[in-house]
């Protein structure tokens, strides 16, 4: 049976690359649209040798409504959408809290405006456990209270959720799943695509392996007076590849109509706090390659710890994060070996 098409915004990015794949796979045809502001054209050459399909491209900016319109008539028959489409470094978003507001918002204004007109079924969107703010308690479920915002990056999330949930209430005709993912990281085990920032990474595990390939002098660990074991901040590190496959499963849940709930929301993660450190120390010990680091002063609007209750997600929509971290750490190293041969970092 011939599936529907959905439409991946910022679909050459990190997530967002790596769930076209999947996708493809399971024989959705793809669109996908992305101003190439982190990511670069190259990376639909590594979709299609991983999948054997080249998604259709489009390069616009999200915040231009007159280019989704054209999308949503150029590409007829888009049922479901996959918003990766947000800046998204919490240090940078401090920094320039305008273009996290702007770019964030107003993207996902445009997609909800467009949808109801061009008969799209549903939304999955992209969210963060930075909803939860520095969380009472962890593990944190999907019923953990909603916290003030320790960033603009999380502030823009937070409004996000409530954009959908009001224009959902307020009858439109179309779902939503929100995924809330922890941290995700590591790159496709074909080595073909991973993340790629461009220009000085903003997150921790690709800043991480440049340093272990001597393009950045040494790994800035921020902070070592945390109340946590080593000091250092706790996270829910997530396999790229498995978080990806959790956006399949709600884009079929989504059109299917499995749910008689409008609006979804799912933890994405492994149930596991790892520290900064203890990343540092998978690294290493997965490899065998040393990463030069010193601790720093602590970074504007970090968390000190949080990580997933992933329950509900592995109960309703039979999704599990199953890749080891040390797997993880190994398949980021391959992407940064697969960069250095192929001349590009």
């Amino acid at each position: 049976m011939k599936k529907d098409r959905i439409l991946v915004t910022g679909g050459t990015g990190y997530i967002g690359s790596h769930t076209v794949v999947e996708l493809q796979k399971a024989g959705y045809p793809v669109v996908i649209i992305d101003n190439l502001s982190n990511s670069n054209r190259e990376v639909l050459d590594g979709i299609e040798r991983i999948s054997g399909i080249r998604p259709d491209f489009v390069e616009a900016d999200c915040t231009d409504l007159n280019a989704l319109k054209k999308l949503f008539a150029d590409y007829p028959g888009i049922k479901g959408i996959i918003n990766f489409a947000a800046s998204k470094a919490v240090g940078e978003s401090v920094e320039k809290p305008i273009l996290y507001y702007r770019n964030n918002l107003n993207t996902l204004l445009n997609l909800l405006d467009l949808m109801g007109p061009n008969g799209v079924k549903g939304i999955v969107f992209s969210s963060s456990c930075t909803v939860y703010g520095e969380p009472d308690q962890n593990p944190v479920t999907e019923q953990s209270p909603i916290k003030k915002a320790t960033s603009p990056y999380g502030n823009t999330k937070q409004i996000s959720e409530e954009i959908i949930t009001d224009v959902i209430t307020s009858g439109a005709p179309f779902k939503s799943v929100i995924l809330r993912y922890f941290n995700p990281i590591g790159a496709h085990p074909s080595a073909e695509i991973g993340e790629l920032p461009n220009g000085v990474p903003q997150n921790l595990v690709p800043y991480l392996t440049q340093t272990a390939m001597g393009i950045r002098k040494e790994l800035s660990v921020f902070g070592d007076d945390y109340n946590t074991p080593d000091g250092s901040c706790i996270r829910d590190y997530i396999n790229v590849v498995d978080l990806a496959k959790a956006h399949v499963i709600a884009v079929e849940r989504m059109l299917n109509d499995a749910s008689e709930d409008k609006i979804e929301i799912f933890n994405l993660g492994t149930g596991l706090g790892t520290s900064v450190l203890g990343l540092i120390d998978a690294f290493e010990r997965s490899t065998g390659v040393k990463v030069p680091h010193k601790i720093v002063g602590r970074r504007a609007g970090d968390i000190e710890k949080v990580w997933a209750d992933p329950s509900h997600a592995n109960n309703v929509l039979g999704w599990k994060a199953e890749t080891s971290l040390d797997d993880t750490m190994r398949s980021a190293w391959a992407w940064q070996l697969k960069l250095r041969e192929r001349g590009i970092m």
